[in-house]
This record gives structure tokens, sequence and C-alpha cells, in this order.
């Protein structure tokens, strides 16, 4: 059975990007995932910290959509990367968090998002889920990394 997060709240809310797991990546402490996707953006700009410095993550993906910042023109082509790194790095720093996703084992899952066809499933369900898939990807690299117990002898 699929698993759907959309909020932070419930068993699976650490998985949205609004969760309040933060993390350091290029050097720099980001308060959430969504700081860090919103300020890729803008990369080599003076838009990066301030986002980086956004009270919120509202405030940080409200900050990254203002279309009067200048997007960095490689972005559509980096995008799932940089999403893939922020989301990879939050599961590497918390543990807890990071049992949560393991223990999801082998199911789908979906960013339940009725007004996100790309990172999400949107409305009609027929969305890519990026961010679902990036997720199950960070599970697999995160489960080749976890400390093999079983069958050793002692």
């Amino acid at each position: 059975m699929p698993i759907s997060f959309y909020s932070t709240q419930g068993e699976h809310g650490c998985f949205s990007n609004f969760s309040q797991h933060g993390f350091e990546l290029d050097g720099v402490y980001w308060a959430t995932s969504e700081h860090y996707f919103q300020a890729q953006k803008f990369v080599g700009t003076p838009h990066v910290e301030a986002i980086r410095a956004a009270q919120t993550p509202k405030q940080a993906a409200t900050m990254g959509r203002e279309r009067t910042r200048p997007l960095r023109p490689d972005w559509e082509q980096v995008k799932n990367e940089v999403m893939r790194r922020a989301v990879l790095r939050k599961f590497e720093t918390h543990p807890d968090i990071q049992a949560v996703l393991l223990a999801t084992g082998d199911e789908e899952i979906i960013e339940n998002t009725p007004n996100d066809y790309y990172w999400g499933c949107g409305a009609k369900g027929t969305g890519k889920n990026m961010l679902g898939k990036i997720l199950m990807e960070v599970r697999t690299i995160l489960r080749t990394r976890a400390p093999k117990t079983e069958g050793k002898q002692g």
C-alpha cells in the first residue's frame, strides 16, 4: 500500500520539505530542506542568504517562487539533483527520521499534493511525484549504507 504524505503532520510528516529537520550543506546550516532547495535557484547571488535566513519554510518557498529574482539559467537541468542532495543530507543528519524512512520498506512514497504535478501527484494523481521518487532513491542509498548486523559472528 503506497505511503502518502503532504503536511508535516502525522507519522510521515518528516518527509515534507517543510519539516523542521535542519542540516549543514555547502558549509552552512539550513533550517529545512525547503530553505536549501529554494535558495539554490539563485546560486552566486545575495538571494541565497536572504532565503536561507527566512523565518519559516513557507516564507522560503514564497521567496524562491518570486520571479522578480534572477533564476539560474540551468535550474530545470539541476533541480532534481539539488532536491536529492537536500533530502539525502536531511535524512543522513537525523537518525530518528532515517528510521522512519527505512521502515517504509519497499512501499511507494507519494507526495499527495493537489496543486503540484511535478514534485507531487497532483489533484488527479497523474503527477510525476518527483519528491516521492527522490525519497525512495534516498531510502535505497541509506539502506545500502546501513550497518549489517545479521549473521555476524562475535
